[in-house]
């Protein structure tokens, strides 16, 4: 699937020529270098964002993950795995760890594992990346909040880091009550940044 403007709910360009879209639409059926798997530190995928994945995408995923806890350990907030695609229409799935709500220190998990998802990214030297919504499903991570921490991460490497190899930030939301919370917190965030 590729994004058609009638898709896309909401669009931010930065002055570094970086472009953000939120969409309602499956991410496994998204075009882009890399999609974000919202993935638990184990890199089990059996629930959620990550069981969608490895259906589209192939056993391979799983595989390339328990080689990656093999020779890595178990993933954190800060340090994302990434392995291959295998049948998504993607270069590489990046497995990010969001906090699980009621763990402590919520908020700024969250914002470590997008920033990190992103440097990770960049070092892949990926043009597009999609975002699912992180720890908002099985994780419990309240929507609203989520989103506002999620969009202001975004908002704050679109300013401060125009040279990344990102051209291209997705937010793919599943559900219409996902898409209104984060067009929300996106018409809150960038009106109060113009």
């Amino acid at each position: 699937m590729t994004i058609i403007e009638s898709e896309i709910k909401r669009e931010k360009i930065f002055p570094s020529g970086l472009t953000l879209d939120i969409c309602m639409g499956d991410i496994t059926r998204i075009k882009c270098d890399v999609i974000v798997n919202a993935a638990n530190e184990h890199l089990a995928h059996g629930g959620g964002v990550a069981a969608a994945i490895v259906k589209r995408g192939g056993q391979i995923i799983q595989m390339e993950s328990r080689d990656w806890v093999a020779e890595h350990g178990l993933v954190g907030h800060d340090q994302p795995a990434y392995t291959t695609s295998g049948d998504l229409p993607c270069k590489f799935v990046i497995h990010a760890v969001g906090p699980r709500w009621g763990e402590g220190n919520e908020d700024a998990k969250l914002a470590k594992t997008i920033h990190s998802s992103l440097r990770l990214a960049n070092k892949l030297e990926a043009k597009s990346i999609s975002f699912p919504a992180i720890s908002t499903g099985i994780f419990g991570f309240p929507v609203e909040r989520a989103a506002k921490i999620i969009l202001e991460e975004i908002n704050s490497i679109g300013l401060q880091n125009p040279d990344i190899s990102i051209n291209k930030i997705i937010l793919v939301l599943y559900d219409k009550d996902t898409v209104n919370a984060f067009v929300k917190s996106f018409d809150t965030i960038f009106k109060e940044s113009k």
